[in-house]
C-alpha cells in the first residue's frame, strides 16, 4: 500500500533536529533565530533572490568599469586592526583564471562571513587600483563549499550581520527535506480541478522551483503557484467570514425604487452620471435582500458619493425606518448635515398621521456640542422614529441613544473608525435586525488590495466626476527659490473675489507643535507676503466651537485666506476657495496631498494647488520628489493609489506596525493583480461548496497553520 503523501500538519510537527545538515547544536540554534523551527517553517523559507550561474564570467574575462558576476573560492581574508581608522575588509577571490581584490569599507562582519575555503559569488563594478582589478563593496553570497555540486541556478536566502547563518546551510537543508521527501510526495490542498483551471504547478513542483529551480522559467511557475497558495488563504478567511455574517444575520429586506426616492432623485437640478447610477443599481441590490448589506463605496474626492449614500437611506425612509451618517470629526459631521439638509429641502415623506397626508423629511445633527434641550428633542425623535436621518460623530453610538428602527448605517471615511464603533453603530438596529452598513471612503484603495484587506466587504467604485467640476492645476514650488510666485498667485485670486488655504506642515505625533507651526506661518504672512488680507486660523486643538465660528466665517467669506493644519483634509467645501498652498509638502504622503487638494476646484472657478517643498541646504534645486511629480501629472486618485502603493511598499496586511514590510512573502498586491482575483474567485468557489472547508480539511489546516488566531481577528474585523 503506497503511503498517502506528506501534509503541512506533518511537517509542521517534525523537529528541524531531524535533518543530517541541521543537527542539535549552534545551528540548529541559528535557524530557531530566524524563526525557523520544524520542516514547515524551512520550507516556507523562500529564497530573496537567485543567481544565474550561466551567466557568470571568469576573472580572466574582467575589464574595468563593467558589471561583473564571478564565483570563486576565497583564499584569503584580512581587516585593518581595530582604532586605525575606518574599517576595511581585504579577500582574495580566485578561479582557475586568476584572482580579484575585493574591499569592503565599514562592513567588519564581512571578516566572520567569509571564510577562506569557500565558494562565494560577488557581483558589482569592475575597477583598478595599483594596476590590480579590484571590486569595492560588491554583493556577496556565499555558495557553500567548492567541492559542491555546481547548479545551474543558485537560490540565496535571507541574511543576518547577527545570526551566523549563511544561505547554503539554509540550501542544504532544504534540499535534504526535500530528498527525504521524494518517496512519499508532499500533499497539495488545492483541489487538482482548481489547478488545472487556473494553471497552476503541483504543490511539490513548486516547492522545488522556488528552492532548486533548474530554470528560470520553472523558478516563475513555482513563484506564481507559491504566491497564489498565500493569497488563496487570505480569502478564504475573508469569504468564510463574509457567508457567515450572511448566514448568521437577519438584515432589513428594503423595497427600493419608493416613492421618496423617486421623488428625492426627480427634483435634483442635475442628472446622475453613469457611475452613481451604477452603485446605486449595487446598492438597491443589496437593500432589496433579506441578508445585511456589508459594503465599501470608493469615490475619489468630488465623485459624488453623499448624494449615493443619502439614496441609500431615503430607501430606509420610504419603509418607515431610520438613517444614520457616522463621521469622523464635528466638522465633517456639521458639514454632512448643512449639505443634506439643503439637498432634502422640500422634499415631503408620506405620513398618515400628518393633517396634509406628508411631512418634511427630518434630519438632525448630533455631536457632542448637540447639548441641552436640542439635544433632548434630538435623542426623543430618534426613539419614536419622528427623525428619519441623523447625521453625528462617534456621539451617534453613545448608551443614550436609541433608534426607533435603524434601517440603513453610513460610515464615512471607515479608515478612521475602530471596528469596534462600527459594530456598535450597526448593533444599534431594532428587533434583531442588522441595518445595512455602506461604509465610504474618498481615499481610493488600488483594487488588488481593497480586495484584500477589504475582502470581506462588497465593493463598489465611483470613478467618475459629476459634470461642472473644474479640473485643479497642480504645480510645484521649491521654497525660497520659486515661493514668490506662489503668494502673487494667492493675492490675485483674493483680488478677484476668491478664497484659500495654507496648510502648515505635518509634524510628526505631535499636535502641539503643529499648532505652534501653523501660529508661526499665521504671524509670518500677516506681516509678509500676505500682509493686508484678512487671515483666519484653523487647528485640531480650537474648541469644536471656535471652529465652528472659523469655518462659518471663512464660508461666509469674511475671511480671505484660512491657515489651518491637516484638520480640513476630508469634507471641508467652501466652493469660493481656489487655492491651495500646501508647505512642506514633501511631509506628506500622496493620498493626504490628493485630500487636501480636493478642498479647492469645488465651485464654477478654475482653481489652482500649489506643493511647496523645502530646498537642499547644498542645492539650489532640491531633487525631483516622485510623489509630488506624480500629483502634479494626475488628478485621478485610483491612479495615485496605484503609484503610492509602488512608491511606499505594500506595508503588512494583518497588522499596521511596519509599514514597507509585507508580510505576503512572495506575493505581491502591486505585481499579483491576476492572483488577487483568481484567488478571490477560487476562495468563493470552495467555500460556496463546502462553507466550513469540512471536505478540505487540509487547507483548512493551512489557514490555521500560517495565519495566527491574531491574524484571522484582523482580517475579519477590516
Amino acid at each position: 500500500m503506497t503511503e498517502r503523501p506528506i501534509t503541512s500538519r506533518e511537517l509542521s510537527e517534525m523537529p528541524l533536529s531531524r535533518l543530517k545538515a541541521v543537527g542539535s547544536g549552534k545551528r540548529l540554534e541559528n535557524f530557531a533565530k530566524f524563526g525557523i523551527e520544524d520542516l514547515l517553517r524551512l520550507l516556507s523559507h523562500y529564497p530573496r533572490r537567485w543567481i544565474d550561474r550561466t551567466r557568470e564570467a571568469t576573472i580572466g574575462e574582467l575589464a574595468e568599469g563593467l558589471d561583473a558576476l564571478v564565483v570563486g573560492e576565497i583564499s584569503r581574508v584580512s581587516a585593518t586592526p581595530r582604532g586605525r581608522g575606518p574599517s576595511r575588509v581585504n579577500v582574495t577571490l580566485a578561479d582557475d583564471t586568476g584572482s580579484l581584490k575585493i574591499v569592503f569599507f565599514n562592513q567588519s562582519w564581512r571578516e566572520r562571513q567569509l571564510a577562506v575555503g569557500s565558494l562565494a559569488a560577488v557581483h558589482g563594478r569592475v575597477s583598478s587600483f595599483r594596476g590590480d582589478l579590484q571590486m569595492a563593496n560588491p554583493t556577496v553570497d556565499v555558495l557553500g563549499d567548492p567541492g559542491e555540486r555546481p547548479r545551474p541556478i543558485v537560490a540565496v536566502y535571507p541574511q543576518s550581520e547577527k545570526i551566523d547563518l549563511p544561505s547554503w546551510v539554509v540550501r542544504r537543508a532544504i534540499e535534504e527535506t526535500l530528498s527525504r521527501s521524494r518517496p512519499r510526495g508532499i500533499a497539495d490542498p488545492v483541489p487538482e480541478s482548481l489547478r488545472r483551471e487556473y494553471s497552476l504547478v503541483s504543490r511539490s513542483e513548486a516547492l522545488e522551483g522556488i528552492h532548486l529551480p533548474e530554470t528560470f522559467a520553472a523558478k516563475e511557475m513555482a513563484r506564481r503557484r507559491l504566491a497564489f497558495d498565500e493569497l488563496l488563504r487570505v480569502q478564504l478567511v475573508l469569504v468564510m467570514r463574509k457567508r457567515a455574517i450572511e448566514r448568521e444575520s437577519t438584515g432589513v429586506e428594503h423595497v427600493v425604487g419608493g416613492p421618496l426616492v423617486r421623488r428625492f432623485l426627480e427634483q435634483l437640478p442635475y442628472s446622475l452620471t453613469g457611475a452613481q447610477r451604477r452603485v446605486i443599481g449595487e446598492i438597491d441590490v443589496d437593500l432589496g435582500s433579506p441578508t445585511p448589506m456589508h459594503r465599501l463605496l470608493q469615490g475619489d474626492v468630488g465623485a459624488g458619493k453623499t448624494l449615493v449614500a443619502v439614496t441609500a437611506m431615503l430607501t430606509a425612509v420610504d419603509g418607515g425606518h431610520q438613517g444614520a451618517l457616522m463621521a469622523p470629526t464635528e466638522v465633517l459631521a456639521e458639514q454632512h448635515a448643512a449639505g443634506v439638509s439643503t439637498l432634502l429641502d422640500g422634499l415631503l415623506v408620506p405620513d398618515p398621521e400628518n393633517l396634509f397626508g406628508e411631512r418634511p423629511v427630518r434630519v438632525e445633527l448630533l455631536t457632542n456640542s448637540v447639548t441641552g434641550e436640542r439635544r433632548r428633542n434630538v435623542l426623543a425623535g430618534l426613539a419614536d422614529g419622528e427623525v428619519d436621518l441623523v447625521i453625528g460623530t462617534h456621539a451617534l453610538i453613545q448608551e443614550a441613544v436609541e433608534f426607533h428602527s435603524l434601517g440603513v448605517v453610513v460610515v464615512d471615511e471607515q479608515h478612521r473608525f475602530g471596528v469596534e464603533q462600527r459594530a456598535a453603530l450597526r448593533d444599534k438596529g431594532d428587533r434583531g435586525a442588522v441595518p445595512d452598513v455602506l461604509v465610504m471612503t474618498a481615499t481610493p484603495i488600488p483594487r488588488t488590495a481593497a480586495m484584500t484587506v477589504y475582502g470581506d466587504l462588497d465593493v463598489s467604485i465611483l470613478d467618475e466626476k459629476p459634470p461642472g467640476r473644474t479640473p485643479i492645476l497642480t504645480r510645484h514650488a521649491v521654497a525660497g527659490v520659486d515661493e514668490a510666485q506662489v503668494w502673487d498667485d494667492v493675492r490675485a485670486q483674493i483680488g478677484q473675489g476668491r478664497q484659500a488655504y495654507v496648510v502648515c506642515p505635518l509634524i510628526e505625533e505631535s499636535e502641539k507643535l503643529e499648532v505652534a507651526s501653523a501660529e508661526e506661518t499665521l504671524a509670518r504672512l500677516e506681516s509678509g507676503e500676505l500682509s493686508g488680507l484678512r487671515l483666519g486660523l484653523l487647528h485640531g486643538r480650537m474648541s469644536s466651537a471656535d471652529k465652528d465660528v472659523m469655518m462659518g466665517r471663512f464660508r461666509d467669506g469674511q475671511v480671505d485666506v484660512l491657515v489651518a493644519t491637516t484638520v480640513i483634509e476630508v469634507g471641508v467645501d467652501v466652493p469660493n476657495a481656489t487655492v491651495m498652498v500646501v508647505l512642506d509638502a514633501d511631509r506628506f504622503g500622496i493620498a493626504q496631498l490628493h485630500q487636501l487638494r480636493g478642498r479647492v476646484g469645488r465651485g464654477s472657478h478654475e482653481s489652482i494647488c500649489w506643493l511647496v517643498t523645502s530646498a537642499d541646504d547644498d542645492a539650489l534645486v532640491a531633487e525631483v520628489n516622485p510623489r509630488i511629480e506624480a500629483l502634479v501629472e494626475s488628478d485621478d486618485g485610483f491612479l495615485l493609489a496605484e503609484v503610492d502603493l509602488e512608491l511606499r511598499g505594500e506595508g503588512t496586511l494583518m497588522n499596521k506596525e511596519q509599514k514597507g514590510r509585507s508580510d505576503l512573502r512572495l506575493a505581491s498586491l502591486r505585481r499579483d493583480r491576476e492572483l488577487v482575483e483568481m484567488a478571490r474567485s477560487a476562495a468563493q468557489s470552495i467555500v460556496d461548496a463546502d462553507e466550513f472547508l469540512e471536505g478540505n480539511p487540509e487547507l483548512r489546516e493551512e489557514i490555521e497553520l500560517f495565519l495566527s488566531p491574531e491574524d484571522e481577528e484582523f482580517l475579519f474585523k477590516s
